[in-house]
């Protein structure tokens, strides 16, 4: 019996809806493969066809009231995969960053779940919510948010010390290692380029080994050569290291670095790209812009 792609059956679903066509290794946890109206081939994880790092289930996020009312998120089914680097791609105001939001335990959803590994993080209260976030997530922003009192090393550390821990020896080196930052350790941000910062931040973000980090536009106050540069560490920890990443991009040549990018238009999941090029996720890019938008920008969320 053929699986149908994993998104809504909605004018924004790019006809993704289409039968999977059987693939070697179906039934066998292997990611079955759908082509979409843009003729690009699609990747559609269903679920329970592998162990999710995150998922998402029929999350939903709305703000104001009544007539007013906006919904940034509307029933999102999803799922990202341990040790894999995915992009989720869409316009200003598709509500990706919402959804990062929700999925790392920034925000409440109005309904829906949420879940990290077996986790339903929906169900936390704010304390169980800070300690997830600490123990389990790591973060990597547009601003960097470095102190400027610290030198690389220190901002490096701190998430661990701060959880009363000592950053693990032979895991620091590694980091330092595969970022390029053994001759910058002592230097304070402001002695940084911004590539080097964004570095230095990659390397605090995953110095407790979380089992996902959040990268939310890393590259978009960067030149294109410092971007380049980051978007290939951050692919290198997933392939090198084994680490699980989820990054938030309007950029196609940025989710051009990803193993898979998420398309999503209006608050709902539009589309999947397996191995995206820059060129394929233009072109999803292009077919979500086409599509008349109902639903606004909230005001201060950054959907």
């Amino acid at each position: 019996m053929p699986v149908t792609a994993g998104v809504r059956n909605s004018p924004y679903d790019l006809g993704m809806t289409a039968a999977v066509q059987d693939q070697p290794g179906a039934g066998r946890g292997a990611a079955p493969v759908v082509r979409n109206v843009c003729g690009m081939d699609t990747t559609v994880y269903a679920p329970g066809s592998s162990s999710p790092a995150v998922r998402a289930r029929s999350l939903t996020k709305t703000y104001g009231k009544g007539e007013a009312t906006v919904r940034a998120l509307d029933g999102v089914d999803v799922d990202f995969e341990q040790g894999r680097f995915t992009a989720i791609m869409g316009p200003s105001g598709s509500g990706k960053s919402t959804l990062m939001h929700l999925l790392a335990g920034l925000d409440s959803a109005t309904s829906g779940q949420a879940f990290l590994g077996s986790t339903e993080i929906t169900g936390l209260n704010d304390k169980a919510l800070t300690r997830l976030r600490r123990d389990r997530v790591g973060f990597v922003f547009q601003q960097f948010n470095l102190l400027p009192m610290f030198t690389a090393e220190q901002n490096i550390t701190l998430p661990v010390e701060l959880a009363g821990g000592t950053a693990d020896k032979a895991w620091f080196d590694t980091l330092v290692d595969t970022l390029g930052l053994a001759g910058r350790l002592t230097h304070r941000p402001g002695e940084l380029s911004g590539g080097q910062q964004q570095r230095v931040a990659i390397a605090r973000a995953l110095i407790a080994q979380p089992d996902v980090v959040f990268a939310d536009e890393p590259t978009g106050n960067l030149d294109s050569r410092s971007g380049a540069e980051v978007l290939s560490f951050l692919r290198r920890s997933v392939r090198e290291l084994g680490r699980t990443i989820i990054m938030v991009t309007h950029d196609p040549s940025a989710a051009a670095y990803a193993d898979r990018a998420v398309l999503i238009a209006d608050g709902r999941i539009a589309g999947d790209i397996s191995d995206p090029t820059p060129e394929s996720a233009m072109a999803g890019l292009d077919a979500l812009r086409t599509l008349e938008p109902s639903v606004a920008t909230a005001p201060g969320t950054g959907v």
